[in-house]
């Protein structure tokens, strides 16, 4: 439901070390989403009003813990943090890789598998390399994925209660049956 409560999609974006900030806000904005920049420090953000700026105290999770206790269905997460992606997604959020790989239910116990995998890999000093650069490519696929998930996530995302949809709060009506009273 668009969060804890809520009914409305928001995008959070892991901004420590993000690439796409100003690709997520172009799409954010298409979509007139709140979009809220998790980090640990200041940084400069693309402007719009549909920006928040969100400086979480230091500390190795604390950016993580705050997106996960907030997101929910209906709601978008960018980042490449692996176990915050699998948080989220249990949580019922869709989230998607700055690269534009979206992490899913299906695949996520996978993707922490090799994320530890490679963790060991390289305390072992087997592999020394944090992986690919970023690429042209990979900044055009966040844009398409982002597109998608964002539509995807409003489909999710419940209305808000309200007149239409709860039949009991209607003026004229019996709260009891959400008739109109007899008489």
């Amino acid at each position: 439901m668009g969060g804890k409560g809520r009914a409305m999609t928001v995008l959070y974006v892991d901004a420590d070390a993000c690439p796409v900030k100003d690709e997520a806000v172009r799409v954010g904005e298409r979509h007139k989403v709140p979009i809220h920049f998790v980090s640990n420090s200041w940084m400069r953000l693309p402007e719009s009003e549909f920006v928040t700026r969100v400086i979480v105290s230091d500390g190795p999770d604390a950016a993580d813990d705050w997106i996960a206790e907030r997101v929910g269905r209906g709601d978008v997460v960018v980042t490449a943090d692996v176990p915050l992606a699998a948080r989220c997604v249990k949580a019922g959020a869709l989230v998607v890789g700055p690269t534009g790989k979206p992490f899913r239910e299906d695949g996520i116990g996978m993707a922490l598998a090799m994320r530890d995998l490679k963790t060991r890999l390289r305390e072992a000093g087997a592999i020394r390399e944090g992986g690919p650069a970023f690429t042209r490519a990979d900044r055009s696929k966040f844009l398409g994925t982002l597109e998608t998930t964002l539509r995807a996530a409003r489909r999710q995302a419940p209305p808000a209660p309200g007149p239409s949809t709860n039949p009991g709060t209607n003026p004229g009506t019996n709260p009891g049956t959400g008739k109109p009273p007899e008489g």
